[in-house]
């Protein structure tokens, strides 16, 4: 049952654990730039594109570098990153998900006997931390606009709430959501072994 549903996730192409890395702590960087361009910026297009380029970027990246930080911080070991579709499709409506289904999310694999080493405790905060950081990060750097008085930012944080209360509600009624895979490893199953 469990590879049947990593099986529906479609993968694009498989990155070592330091190039993975590396590429999704430059898109954070390179959020953390958009979001001082943003900021700073005098033309409201400006400073409105380059905030949702910052929501963006940081939805997209910081997902599975927080599953391999939190995992490597609890003794859990990684094989590589993947590329793919979204390993969640049920999490998404229909109209969105074919595009979720299609768009170049990352994912990493953990290894199998250090998977099966871990206590339930450590697999289930490893679990959360990605789905949990792909809700919270973005949404800080929203908030982190409004504050700065970012023009279109105080409506894009209300969308920002909102998508990250999705987020986090589809991944815990979702079988292949995160948090659904938390509540397995509590329930002492190892879960599935790839994010």
């Amino acid at each position: 049952m469990n590879s049947a549903l990593i099986a529906k996730r479609k993968i694009f192409a498989r990155l070592s654990i330091a190039a993975g890395n590396t590429v999704q702590a430059g898109a954070i960087l390179a959020a953390y730039f958009s979001l001082r361009v943003s900021q700073l910026a005098h033309s409201p297009l400006t400073a409105i594109s380059t905030m949702l380029l910052t929501w963006g970027l940081l939805y997209f990246s910081c997902h599975a570098i927080a599953h391999w930080l939190v995992g490597r911080v609890v003794g859990i070991r990684f094989l590589h990153y993947t590329v793919g579709g979204t390993a969640n499709p049920e999490g998404w409506p229909p109209g969105l998900r074919w595009i979720f289904e299609h768009f170049p999310f990352f994912g990493v694999q953990t290894e199998k006997a250090s998977m099966q080493n871990a206590g339930p405790k450590a697999r289930a905060v490893m679990w959360a931390a990605g789905v949990t950081s792909s809700a919270v990060i973005p949404t800080v750097a929203v908030f982190w606009a409004w504050r700065s008085r970012v023009p279109g930012s105080r409506l894009f944080f209300l969308f920002a709430i909102f998508w990250a209360m999705g987020t986090l509600a589809s991944n815990w009624t979702s079988h292949t959501g995160d948090f659904s895979k938390a509540k397995r490893a509590l329930g002492n199953s190892s879960g599935f072994s790839e994010t």
